[in-house]
């Protein structure tokens, strides 16, 4: 991403009006374990790998958003 990296965009967006709670799934090349921990302590649901498989990404993110209250 041009100009902002994910963790920056989510602060941004936790900024704005109506945007505190929203939902935020990140999909990186970035997999390591102190990655993860840091976009989850940003308050993010989870991160998906790339590369991704195309077949299974929509029942991966279904089972994140499932886990959420």
């Amino acid at each position: 991403m041009p100009g902002m990296d994910g963790p920056t965009t989510l602060r941004a967006l936790r900024q704005l009006p109506g945007f505190a709670a929203t939902p935020v799934i990140f999909m990186t090349a970035k997999g390591q374990p102190q990655e993860v921990a840091e976009y989850k302590a940003l308050g993010a649901l989870d991160m998906i790998s790339k590369p991704f498989n195309p077949m299974t990404l929509a029942s991966t993110l279904l089972q994140i958003l499932e886990r959420e209250p």
